[in-house]
């Protein structure tokens, strides 16, 4: 157990405006090491409980100079994300370079693992512990901002039992995710075969690697970290960026492969977003055909029910749809459609548009047990996913044709068009003549 603290004093705080959102950065001093320990604060945290909260130990090789042997950086850039994205949040960091032996050490500890040692044997054979890092000042500083309780970002379980060892209440683990390259790959598995941190890790050559497939536990940790299901955004595309014809027909762009793909992305996904556009002129069954896997739920954004009652939905779908309305829709198409089969969820409506509330509706998810969703069109659900930043995932196939049609992506106004996200964590892979990209979107600052 890590020795605990006596004093900790926050000494000063500044604005520290950042490409993920505008923080407030933290100086903290104390009476153990002296050492200059700081907080990155995003919102309001005081008398807060569960704030999404990562404790991270510096690493100035890979935070300011980019060395790959770790996902150090990658790590913290995923949490300032996060907490960006949440709107409330700290980042405690700590100055315990190299897992707490210091810079020197850390350096030394390199020169071993180029001589063949891992990460752990470095450390003994230095004379050191394999993590000599406490956790203690993070307690108290954390107690100084007010955090009544944490969800913490980490895939270490070690660091969730000695946190809430001294003292912290946690509510749950978020895991971060982070690239697997030719660099740290090794230094990745001893984490995860030696000091027993949770990560989904291959060879980056493997399929598992190269794969457009979330794990089903991070979804899950994600959902309940955000209090909503976790969005995949998935659709097909011309070498243009088209998803149908001019005049909105369908295109049948995805070859046999890719969409054999799509499919089992369908079956690891708890329910499947469509807008009522779609289901009027493409008529989808949104069903598990191509690949072994159970259905998931069809879920339809109709804000007038316009949902036609001869839709192959209703009629033959193996789990009836649940329709997305405004709370004024009307109520006698709702007994038509619950009389075919269908289950009505009224929300409320957005002031702008008076279409459905895309806040109520991933928390009226969230309540019924869905905790991954992926969407799969069209353009105007798309666009209005990714403007309100409900997209955790995103996978897009792209065909090689021009059409010349309908983008998948589109706003008129400029602002909101800026803040449509930039990929992190790329994959790309062949499938047949198609190329499949994926990533994590990285949002701009508000």
């Amino acid at each position: 157990m890590s020795s605990y603290p006596t004093t900790v004093e926050r000494i000063v705080s500044a604005r520290i405006p950042t490409t993920h959102g505008e923080f407030r950065l933290e100086y903290f001093s104390n009476d153990i090491d002296g050492k200059e320990h700081l907080a990155l604060v995003c919102g309001d945290v005081d008398e807060r409980e569960d704030v999404l909260t990562r404790v991270h130990s510096e690493c100035l090789t890979g935070e300011v100079f980019g060395s790959q042997r770790c996902d150090c950086a990658a790590q913290l850039e995923s949490a300032m994300e996060a907490v960006a994205r949440e709107g409330a949040g700290v980042i405690v960091y700590l100055r315990q370079e190299g897992r707490g032996i210091g810079l020197l050490e850390k350096l030394r500890a390199y020169n071993l693992q180029d001589q063949g040692l891992d990460t752990v044997d470095a450390n003994l054979q230095l004379g050191h512990q394999a993590d000599e890092r406490s956790y203690g000042l993070a307690v108290l500083m954390l107690q100084k901002l007010g955090v009544r309780s944490i969800r913490l970002m980490t895939n270490n379980p070690k660091k969730v039992e000695e946190l809430r060892g001294l003292g912290i209440r946690v509510a749950g683990r978020v895991p971060v995710p982070g690239p697997v390259t030719t660099q740290n790959l090794d230094y990745l598995t001893t984490k995860v075969n030696r000091m027993g941190h949770m990560l989904n890790i291959a060879p980056p050559e493997s399929d598992e690697v190269s794969s457009p497939f979330v794990p089903a536990a991070e979804k899950q940790a994600l959902a309940d970290a955000n209090r909503r299901p976790f969005v995949t955004l998935t659709y097909a595309q011309s070498l243009d960026g088209s998803i149908a014809s001019a005049d909105s027909l369908p295109l049948h762009l995805s070859g046999s492969k890719s969409s054999e793909m799509t499919h089992l992305l369908r079956s690891s996904n708890d329910a499947i977003l469509v807008g009522i556009g779609t289901v009027i002129v493409d008529d989808p069954r949104l069903t598990v055909r191509l690949a072994d896997g159970q259905d998931p739920q069809p879920i339809i954004l109709d804000s007038r029910l316009r949902c036609p009652l001869d839709a192959t939905l209703l009629e033959s779908y193996r789990t009836m749809p649940w329709l997305a309305t405004r709370e004024d829709a009307p109520f006698d198409r709702q007994v038509e459609l619950e009389a075919a089969g269908a289950r009505v969820l009224r929300l409320p409506a957005r002031e702008s548009d008076g279409l459905v509330d895309l806040r109520a509706l991933m928390a009226t998810l969230y309540e019924d047990g869905v905790r991954s969703l992926m969407v799969e069109g069209g353009a105007r659900v798309i666009t209005e996913l990714l403007e309100a930043r409900f997209v955790d995932h995103v996978v897009i196939t792209i065909a090689p044709t021009l059409v010349g049609g309908l983008q998948a992506v589109s706003s008129k106004n400029s602002a909101v068009s800026a803040a449509f996200p930039r990929l992190q964590s790329l994959g790309y892979k062949r499938e047949g003549d198609d190329l499949v990209v994926w990533g994590r979107p990285a949002w701009p600052p508000d």
